[in-house]
């Protein structure tokens, strides 16, 4: 991989990541468009996804900063009840990541998988948009939305993203959707969606690292970087974006895109 291809994928990743439309799918297609052979490891989507994460972690730096100061007065208040929610949250794509990995890396090479993925994602985000929620009000009265969603809309978010590990079937329009069927009002499933992920991708970013998955990858050290910081760039500007979007429009309009590129990419493979 050269680092110009590098930056572009980071770019790719960064702004697709936070919009429903699928960063792993674009990923997939935009190196087939570049000419880029699948490597052998995702070491390169680890790394550009850690940026991703932490540019949610700069987006919600007071959030998370008050979830920590909660959970670190050593009772149970709304703050730790969250973080617990999001560790439950978290269960079934560990369960993924444990048992499905090498299933999971075997769908990176199938661009067929990806387009009929980008049709789930836009089914997805139609029927969410016409799903009318309990609450559709920016704010409730409570601080940053605790206690707004329960146990089980938190697990069952959980499942949405072990399955949105499927390339192609975009994890923030399969979480956020899935809240908003689940009746969770807009503003509580966006950042619920993107602080759940926090925990999973820099766990993995660190396994690879430590597993000695980063020193054999057969991407360079440069190429990494560059993406690493193309991915957090843009990132940052698709996270702030997405949440307004998800409070204030609809997400028909990413259904219909997703639609479009799911129906040519398969058409391209067939």
């Amino acid at each position: 991989m050269e680092w110009f291809e590098a930056i572009i994928l980071g770019l790719v990743q960064g702004l697709t990541e936070f919009l429903p439309v699928s960063s792993s799918g674009h990923l997939a297609i935009g190196r087939e468009l570049l000419g880029i052979e699948a490597s052998g490891d995702l070491v390169f989507e680890v790394t550009v996804h850690a940026a991703t994460v932490c540019a949610t972690i700069v987006v919600f730096r007071r959030m998370i900063w008050d979830l920590l100061k909660g959970l670190f007065r050593f009772k149970y208040n709304a703050e730790t009840e969250f973080i617990l929610k999001i560790a439950l949250s978290m269960v079934p794509v560990l369960f993924v990541g444990v048992f499905l990995k090498d299933y999971v890396e075997e769908l990176f090479s199938s661009l067929l998988v990806v387009g009929i993925a980008l049709l789930v994602t836009a089914a997805l985000l139609f029927a969410s948009d016409r799903a009318r929620t309990a609450q559709q009000t920016e704010d409730s009265g409570e601080a940053e939305g605790y206690g707004r969603i329960s146990w089980l809309q938190a697990f069952i978010m959980g499942l949405a993203q072990a399955v949105a590990v499927i390339p192609g079937l975009s994890r923030s329009g399969a979480t956020i959707s899935t809240g908003l069927l689940c009746g969770v009002d807009r503003k509580t499933a966006a950042g619920f969606s993107f602080l759940m992920v926090l925990v999973p991708i820099l766990g993995e970013a660190f396994l690879d690292i430590v597993g000695g998955d980063a020193a054999a990858s057969t991407i360079g050290l440069l190429p990494l970087a560059l993406g690493f910081v193309s991915a957090f760039a843009s990132g940052l500007l698709a996270c702030k974006l997405m949440l307004e979007l998800v409070r204030r429009a609809r997400l028909s309009w990413f259904a219909l895109y997703c639609a479009i590129v799911g129906i040519i990419v398969i058409i391209t493979q067939l």
